[in-house]
């Protein structure tokens, strides 16, 4: 009786043969993309980055000498935030941006306290610890975000 049914309602058959094959589609790792993109762009930038463990790389050009902030702290950081193509999405004035670290991606959350006061370098930010899978102005969906980073000040 289905198979009456379908045969006799061809767009009835092609439409679930089209969901079929749709739900049978994989979905994308984008943990494991992401690492062999920041993998990739260590290797082109000849870059000595540490892993955390949670997918976040960093690189410390200066450890700094001041005090290290934690998720409470609110800290002034002087940034440029790119893709790993080289787009610039976002960067602070010379001065630096001011801030509580519990109110940024959690990429900064977990890589900015790696620094102490008056220390730089270089976050380099999975999707998954970034914005995932939204797209957020200039910044496409599950981007691997770059930011160099100098933490100006800790209160």
């Amino acid at each position: 009786m289905i198979y009456h049914f379908l045969f006799k309602n061809p767009s009835v058959l092609i439409f679930c043969l089209l969901f079929t094959f749709y739900s049978c589609k994989k979905s994308v790792d984008y943990n494991q993309v992401d690492e062999q993109i920041i993998q990739q762009y260590i290797a082109d930038n000849n870059l000595n980055a540490q892993p955390t463990g949670s997918g976040l790389y960093y690189v410390i050009d200066n450890q700094g000498n001041g005090a290290p902030p934690n998720l409470n702290s609110s800290v002034t950081v002087v940034y440029v935030g790119k893709l790993t193509d080289g787009t610039i999405f976002d960067q602070s004035n010379p001065l630096g941006a001011t801030f509580p670290l519990a109110n940024v991606i959690q990429g900064w959350q977990e890589g900015i306290p790696l620094f102490r006061e008056g220390g730089s370098g270089m976050l380099l930010i999975p999707s998954s610890l970034g914005y995932g899978s939204q797209s957020v102005g200039n910044i496409p969906a599950n981007s691997v975000l770059i930011f160099e980073i100098s933490l100006i000040h800790v209160f």
